[in-house]
Order: C-alpha cells, then sequence, then structure tokens
C-alpha cells in the first residue's frame, strides 16, 4: 500500500491478501504437527476418501435385496454382515458417508459465505443496518432447530435439499454473528483507517482487507460444525424426516438397527461408529486448526 500524505506508512495488517499455497501448506504442517490434529487429518481424509470413491469402493450395491443372506454376521463376503433384507451393511455404511457429506458440506459452507457476507455488512455498515441484521439473526436462532426441521419437512416433505437447506437456514446466524465481531473489532484498525482517508470503497475495504482476516476463524468455526450437522442429518433420518428410503444413511442404518438389535448388533455399529468417527476426526481438525491460526489460543490451554 502506498504511504499516506503524512508520509506514513501503516502497519501492514496479517492476511490482507488471500492466503497463498505456502500458507497453506504450513498451515496443514502445523496440524500434523499436533497428533490430536493428524489423527483428525486421517480420519477426514479417511471419511472424505470413502465419499468421493464410494462407488468404486462397495462390494454390493447398497439398495439390491437379497432376502435370502438377511441378518447375517460379518463375513468375508460381507464385512459388516446384511441387514434385514439382505443388503450388504458395508457397502451402505459407505454409500452414506456419501449422503451425509452432500449434506454437511453444503450446508456448512453455505451458512458461512451468507453469514459471513451479512455479519461483514452489520459490522461495517450504519447503525440502523446493524440492528436490522441482527434482529433477523435472533429471529431465525430463536426457532429451535429440531422443531424447525419438523416444520419445514411436514409441509414440503422429506429430502436431502431440505435437510441442507433447514442446516442452511438455522446455522446462518450463528456465521453472522461471530463476522460481524470480528468486523467490529478490525473496523478501527490503523490500515483500514488508512484505506478509508485513501477513498477506498467498502466493496474493497471488506473484500480485499477485512474478509482474509475473518475467514480463518470462521474456517475453524465450519470444521468443528461439521459433525453437528452430520448428527442432525443422522437424526432427522432416524425419525424418518431426512433422506428417502432407499438411500443410504447412517441415520437409517441406526433406526433399523434399533429395531432389530435383539437379533443382530451390526447395524447399530455399521450407523453410529462412522457417526463417532466423524464427530472425533472434525472435532480434532478442527481444535488443532484453531491452534494453528491462532496461537495465543495454544498458550492459554
Amino acid at each position: 500500500m502506498s504511504e499516506v500524505q503524512s508520509g506514513t506508512q501503516p502497519a501492514a495488517a496479517p492476511g490482507r491478501t488471500p492466503k497463498s499455497r505456502s500458507e497453506l501448506g504450513q498451515i496443514l504442517h502445523g496440524v500434523a504437527r499436533d497428533p490430536l490434529g493428524l489423527m483428525g487429518l486421517v480420519i477426514v481424509g479417511t471419511i472424505v476418501f470413502c465419499a468421493i470413491f464410494a462407488v468404486w469402493i462397495v462390494p454390493y450395491d447398497p439398495v439390491a435385496m437379497n432376502i435370502k443372506d438377511r441378518l447375517q454376521g460379518p463375513s468375508a463376503a460381507h464385512l459388516l454382515g446384511t441387514d434385514q433384507l439382505g443388503r450388504d451393511t458395508f457397502s451402505r455404511v459407505v454409500m452414506g458417508g456419501q449422503v451425509a457429506l452432500k449434506v454437511a458440506l453444503p450446508a456448512v459452507f453455505g451458512a458461512m459465505a451468507i453469514g459471513l457476507t451479512l455479519g461483514m455488512i452489520a459490522g461495517y455498515g450504519p447503525k440502523w443496518l446493524d440492528n436490522l441484521l441482527m434482529l433477523f439473526f435472533d429471529t431465525i436462532r430463536s426457532f429451535p432447530t429440531v422443531m424447525f426441521a419438523l416444520a419445514v419437512v411436514a409441509l414440503v416433505g422429506p429430502s436431502l435439499q431440505t435437510v441442507v437447506f433447514v442446516v442452511m437456514a438455522t446455522s446462518i446466524p450463528t456465521y453472522g454473528r461471530v463476522a460481524r465481531t470480528q468486523t467490529l473489532t478490525l473496523r478501527n484498525s490503523e490500515f483500514i483507517l488508512a484505506e478509508r482517508s485513501m477513498g477506498a470503497s467498502m466493496k474493497r475495504i471488506l473484500g480485499v482487507h477485512m474478509l482474509p482476516n475473518i475467514v480463518g476463524v470462521l474456517a475453524v468455526l465450519a470444521a468443528m460444525d461439521i459433525p453437528t450437522v452430520i448428527a442432525l442429518e443422522a437424526g432427522l433420518s432416524f425419525l424418518g424426516l431426512g433422506v428417502k428410503p432407499p438411500t443410504p444413511s447412517w441415520g437409517a442404518l441406526l433406526k433399523d438397527g434399533y429395531s432389530l438389535i435383539r437379533q443382530t448388533p451390526w447395524l447399530v455399529v455399521g450407523g453410529g461408529l462412522p457417526i463417532i468417527l466423524a464427530t472425533l476426526g472434525f472435532t480434532f481438525l478442527g481444535e488443532s486448526l484453531r491452534d494453528v491460526v491462532d496461537p495465543k489460543l495454544r498458550k492459554q490451554r
């Protein structure tokens, strides 16, 4: 940035420009150095890999029925046994991971993008606009997530898109409030005041100078929110309000396993274990990212 008219040059703000590939590599290296971060990275990487290549990993069609092989235990042919319709449980678990990420990733990152935009506008804009957006956030947060989901599903019916919409709508206020707080903290910084004195537009200040300083905090929050969304999708599917059968879902596996627990425990294991691993993996990854993005937090722990 060029010098201002007084002849002094304001201190450069950390993260004023988007992170380069080398900085991203440093972040990943910092995460990998932490044992829990490395564990989270491995678990998350495995889940994502299985979801992307699920079609080539599954040994059987996850919706194909074979009644004569129903309720079998683990074997070389069926690693996690079969369900009440003879469907391979391992294949349904792998494809269920794909469904979970199809809900979690669009919902979380969509909510983060909208919340980030509205939060920065609220924090930097005029007071009346800030109050209006905060009222909007408070109104959305006043609805319990599960009750809101039940109402939406009752109106439009259960589907993957419905779950994504519910999660995105109820998550926007969380990201918006965090982005607003960070914007209020940064708006009186020296480098922002210098840009304003040089006549920089609101769009440039928010997009070029504030965004890189805020997005890291929201990325950490998003990493920790993904397992919550996965659990919510599983809960809705368990209640029959999520994805429609016969689409494989971890929540649907838990529902079938609960009703057949006296006959076979493997459906509960197949539905519950991936949710536990996903929760641990994304939580470990999010905490490690938080330590790397803001090392001061590590000293406080």
